[in-house]
C-alpha cells in the first residue's frame, strides 16, 4: 500500500511542481552554475543509489554529512531552499524509481560508519530510505547516529498509513529543520 501511495504522490508531485522545478533549476544556474546535486547514498538492503537534490552548497564543498560541512558553504539561494525544504523536491524522482519512499529513514553516506553500524544493528536497511520521517519532524539528524537509528527503528515499527500521512503533513507544514550544518 505504501509503495503505491509513494508512486502516485511522487508522480503527481513531479507533474504539479514541474514549473517550480524549472524555475529553481534556472535560479540555481545563476547561484552555483550546477543546480543539481547528486550523491551516492546507502539504500534498502545497503544497496547504493544516487540521491538527487537541488544544490544548496558551493560546488567545491566536500562530500560529507551535512553536520560536518561548514555553514559558510551554503549559498544565499541554498539557505532559502533548505529553509523551505524545496531542495528535497528532486527526490520525488528517487521515490518514483522505487529507490526511496516519501517516509522512511533518511539515507546516509557510506562514509558515515557509526551511523551505518547503528542502523545495521537495528535492521534499518530492510526498508526504503525516505525523504522524511519521525526523526526529521523531531529534528534528530545524523549528528547523533545512535539516537537516529533508534528513532528510525521506532518509526519502522509503528508506521501505518495514518502515520505516513502525519509525517508528510508535519514536514510540509514546517516541522523539523532538516539536517543541520556545522558552524565551522
Amino acid at each position: 500500500m505504501i509503495r503505491l501511495l509513494d508512486f502516485l504522490f511522487a508522480l503527481f508531485g513531479l507533474l504539479v511542481t514541474f514549473p517550480f522545478l524549472v524555475v529553481i533549476y534556472v535560479i540555481g544556474l545563476f547561484d552555483t552554475g550546477s543546480p543539481i546535486f547528486t550523491q551516492e547514498r546507502v539504500g534498502r538492503n545497503k544497496k547504493p543509489f544516487i540521491l538527487v537534490k537541488f544544490r544548496t552548497m558551493k560546488v567545491d564543498t566536500a562530500s560529507v554529512a551535512s553536520h560536518l560541512a561548514s555553514s559558510s558553504s551554503i549559498t544565499p539561494f541554498g539557505h532559502f531552499l533548505r529553509k523551505t525544504k524545496l531542495d528535497e523536491l528532486p527526490q520525488l524522482w528517487n521515490v518514483l524509481k522505487g529507490e526511496m519512499s516519501l517516509v522512511g529513514p533518511r539515507p546516509g553516506l557510506y562514509n558515515q560508519e557509526e551511523l551505518t553500524y547503528a542502523r545495521e544493528a537495528k535492521g534499518i536497511y530492510s526498508v526504503r530510505p525516505g525523504i522524511t520521517g519521525l526523526a526529521q519532524v523531531n529534528e534528530i539528524d545524523m549528528s547523533t547516529p545512535e539516537l537516529l537509528a533508534t528513532t528510525d527503528r521506532k518509526m519502522i515499527d509503528t508506521l501505518t498509513v495514518a502515520n505516513y500521512f502525519k509525517y508528510i503533513a508535519m514536514t510540509v507544514t514546517g516541522s523539523g529543520s532538516g539536517d543541520r550544518v556545522g558552524r565551522h
